[in-house]
């Protein structure tokens, strides 16, 4: 059917104050803040436009969009609040996107269970808001907090800067309700936990909206923290920074604070001293007695490895800045300017030879090469690189994103890390899904041609191909 054709659907279906067609609103949603769609965006390039954007405000809304795409073969991609960092939310095929953003609701407060409810369309930052009111928290804080939805985090299995203490989303979710390709309603979720076959809560938790739209999401709230501590250490090298998250996560030991950067990023952690070694940012917090004694036994096992502390001041000042994303942003702004984030992971075993060979492979990539490890397990790490750099031109800014990329990924599976922590997959990681994914790539299919025959929910993502 011609788009043409699909946009009468759409209008007779939700009226011309739901419905977006012009240029303008087309190309803002072929743009996201992943720096290549930047760059494209400045070079005036909008290689991914939708034919239409409908404005769900209900969950009928989002049924009658799906059965409309359903009907007439026209692919549809979801778009809460255009945040992601890979490409998630474009449509490579274009067809329709369902703008989630006023799918919104007042949250629902349960305080015997501890959860709250609400509407996937919701920004975190208001959620967040409304909890803190009330003395609670999500205990989720990524840097998007202000700039991300809610069915966002689900979508692109989020984490936050706490998630060392408190988890990514997916153990932060209680339950939430689905789309399907056919329209049909889906709750999923446990009370609390269930042997019941496999946990279906766990499938569409980063599908990116290839197998189902989230509309509704419960979660977990706590009580804010009584007591908080925080120090910095510096550490005489990497790996001894490596090897002191190893020991107090496996001593079991939870910090709500793990952060730590390596020479090249200590200068921009800590600006107000010249950078001589590596730096750990650590954070305890809970019932006072309690966060004291792990502090305690944390600083014991960072001291062993030859720490010395930088005192608090360092940890509160990161603290007040660190939803700030302006450095990356200017850059990125001006011409020739290019930047660019990718977060990985791996085993303790193999995590340092991985990052040394990153950064020896992207130094000649970019005027600097910066590297945390910023969420920590008993089993391994992420790994954050930030590169920031400048060209000649937008164009020649373009090309050394895309050998980033390629040369990143290809180092990462060599040393058989995750391509992806907690950023997605996208289209940054499009080429590298399979084989990452190995034989569990069948899987996934089975699951997409199960779910969603026609290919039609964000098509082009997780490594499946835009269309069959």
């Amino acid at each position: 059917m011609s788009a043409a054709s699909v946009i009468d659907q759409l209008r007779h279906a939700f009226g011309p104050d739901a419905l977006l067609t012009d240029d303008a609103d087309r190309d803002a949603r072929s743009h996201d803040t992943w720096p290549v769609a930047t760059v494209w965006a400045k070079l005036g390039r909008h290689p991914f436009r939708p034919d239409a954007i409908v404005r769900a405000r209900t969950v009928a809304d989002v049924v009658e969009a799906l059965r409309i795409g359903a009907e007439t073969d026209t692919p549809i991609t979801a778009w809460g609040l255009g945040s992601s960092v890979t490409g998630q939310p474009l449509p490579v095929a274009g067809g329709i996107v369902l703008d989630m953003a006023e799918l919104v609701s007042e949250p629902e407060l349960n305080e015997v269970d501890r959860t709250v409810t609400v509407a996937a369309g919701v920004r975190g930052s208001d959620l967040e808001a409304w909890l803190n009111q009330r003395d609670l928290t999500l205990n989720h804080s990524p840097q998007s907090l202000g700039r991300s939805t809610i069915g966002g985090w689900i979508a692109t299995r989020a984490t936050g800067q706490f998630s060392s203490r408190y988890g990514g989303i997916e153990d932060l979710l209680v339950g939430y309700q689905v789309v399907l390709a056919d329209g049909t309603i889906a709750e999923l979720g446990q009370r609390p936990r269930a042997a019941m076959g496999p946990d279906l809560k766990q499938l569409f938790i980063g599908s990116e909206g290839t197998l189902g739209v989230v509309t509704q999401v419960t979660l977990k709230v706590f009580a804010r923290a009584e007591h908080r501590i925080v120090e910095a250490f510096a550490l005489p090298t990497v790996d001894a920074g490596l090897a002191a998250m190893r020991r107090i996560s496996q001593a079991g030991l939870r910090p709500f604070l793990v952060r730590f950067y390596d020479l090249d990023e200590a200068a921009h952690a800590v600006p107000t001293t010249p950078a001589t070694a590596p730096v750990l940012f650590l954070g305890h917090e809970g019932l006072a007695d309690v966060a004291t004694a792990e502090h305690a036994a944390a600083t014991a096992i960072v001291a062993s490895l030859g720490g010395t502390s930088m005192g608090a001041a360092p940890v509160n000042a990161w603290l007040d800045r660190r939803y700030d994303f302006s450095t990356v942003e200017n850059l990125l702004a001006r011409p020739g300017g290019y930047a660019e984030t990718v977060e990985v992971a791996n085993l303790w075993s193999r995590i340092g030879p991985m990052y040394a060979e990153l950064k020896e492979q992207l130094a000649p990539l970019a005027g600097e090469v910066l590297g945390h490890f910023s969420h920590v397990y008993d089993q391994g790490s992420s790994l954050y690189l930030i590169l920031l750099g400048q060209a000649d031109d937008d164009e020649v800014a373009l090309s050394r994103l895309e050998e980033i990329w390629a040369r990143a990924m290809k180092v990462v599976i060599a040393h058989d890390g995750e391509i992806s922590h907690h950023h997605g997959g996208g289209l940054a990681r499009q080429p590298w899904v399979e084989e990452s994914l190995g034989t569990g790539y069948p899987v996934l299919r089975r699951l997409k041609d199960a779910l969603d025959p026609s290919h039609l929910l964000n098509p082009g993502k997780l490594g499946l191909g835009s269309r069959p």
